[in-house]
């Protein structure tokens, strides 16, 4: 019986310069987050290469947070894993508890967190640094509408701070919002890449005659 072999992604050819704040569009199973964890270096590649100039975060809903400790406890280790000094997290703790919106349950197992709790931690840990590049991966598409209106005013502010953002979500909103460039990607081929609101209007028009 010979296997199916499955290219995630085939043939993309990109670049993105430094400052730029780019969103990465496309149904289910198109290669976005694929893309971002090759940006990331957490995604092996079989061909061709990626180039990056600075570190890239990786930020998801799903990130590597211990459940067993308490929230406060992997905001310590987030921190110091981004290269952070014991300081530096002190001195941004209460920030990143205020963000959060935890309050007294930082010092909770994460085990008891429900998804949203858990995901705005991870959102504020992740951001505690403001890397390089940053590569968001349907952060946003958790917590209440207060949590996804400072998550957005956040990116924006890493953004004016001349960081590269590249971010993946189904909320095209969030895209217009913060983004100035659309990648539209479709079974692993970049199908439409330029400014945001002429990709919009293509990927909109695509949608609507079933495409």
């Amino acid at each position: 019986r010979r296997a199916t072999v499955i290219h995630a992604l085939n043939g993309i050819n990109l670049e993105i310069n430094s400052g730029e704040s780019v969103g990465v569009i496309g149904p289910n199973g198109s290669g976005k987050s694929t893309l971002l964890r090759c940006m990331a270096g957490v995604q092996p590649i079989n061909a061709g290469q990626v180039l990056i100039r600075g570190e890239a975060q990786l930020l998801a809903v799903n990130a590597a947070l211990d459940p067993m400790l308490s929230g406060r406890r992997n905001v310590v280790l987030g921190g110091l894993a981004m290269g952070m000094s014991r300081s530096e997290i002190d001195a941004r703790f209460n920030e990143v508890v205020e963000f959060s919106g935890l309050g007294d349950a930082i010092d909770r197992p994460m085990r008891t967190y429900s998804s949203g709790m858990y995901a705005r931690l991870s959102f504020s840990i992740a951001t505690m640094k403001e890397p390089p590049i940053l590569l968001v991966d349907e952060a946003l598409a958790v917590g209440d509408r207060e949590f996804r209106r400072k998550s957005l005013a956040r990116i924006r502010e890493i953004r004016a701070n001349a960081n590269t953002v590249v971010m993946v979500t189904h909320n095209l909103n969030e895209i217009r919002a913060t983004c100035n460039r659309t990648i539209w990607l479709d079974r692993g081929v970049i199908v439409h890449d330029g400014d945001t609101e002429t990709v919009l209007a293509a990927y909109d028009d695509g949608n609507a005659v079933g495409t």
